[in-house]
């Protein structure tokens, strides 16, 4: 898919905030905004994935998920290594 930009104006204190998030998240604000933006269009398009992510303790389990493998924790194996 083609990218375009946009222009979005924020208060500073919310700019900051993201940029640390996508930091420690390592990811980008240009994700964080992505992944939003196509929350939104879940919802409204009544995927039923939305269900599954609006269950609290998927999702908790999701973004631990998330951040070990972001943050190296997570050793990976083969197929042959798992069956």
């Amino acid at each position: 898919m083609s990218k375009s930009k946009i222009n979005i104006t924020l208060d500073k204190d919310l700019i900051e905030y993201a940029k640390i998030y996508a930091e420690e998240q390592r990811t980008s604000v240009s994700e964080i905004f992505t992944q939003f933006i196509l929350s939104l269009k879940r919802v409204k398009e009544g995927d039923p994935t939305e269900v599954i992510l609006s269950d609290p303790d998927f999702e908790k389990s999701l973004l631990e998920t998330i951040s070990r493998i972001r943050s190296g924790k997570v050793k990976w194996l083969s197929y042959r290594e798992i069956f």
